[in-house]
C-alpha cells in the first residue's frame, strides 16, 4: 500500500510540475477593479490554496453542526 501512495504522490507532482512548465505565460485576472497579473500556474496555485481554506472552513461548519444536531437529539 505504501508504493501505491507513493506512485500516486509522484505522478500527482509529474502532473503539477508538468502544468506549471507549460503556462508560464502571463494572465491578468480581474475582480472588483482590483487586477493580478502573474504566471497562470502561480494564479492556479493561489486558487488552490484558496478552495482548500475555504473548502476545510465549509467542511468543519459541517461536521460541527451536524455533531451539535446529533447530540441535542440525544439530550
Amino acid at each position: 500500500m505504501r508504493w501505491l501512495n507513493t506512485i500516486v504522490i509522484v505522478a500527482l507532482v509529474a502532473a503539477m510540475l508538468t502544468f506549471a512548465l507549460q503556462n508560464l505565460q502571463s494572465v491578468t485576472v480581474s475582480f472588483l477593479g482590483f487586477s493580478v497579473s502573474a504566471p497562470m500556474a502561480v494564479l492556479a496555485f493561489v486558487i488552490y490554496l484558496l478552495g482548500m481554506a475555504t473548502g476545510g472552513s465549509a467542511w468543519a461548519l459541517v461536521r460541527w453542526a451536524w455533531d451539535g444536531s446529533r447530540a441535542s437529539r440525544s439530550n
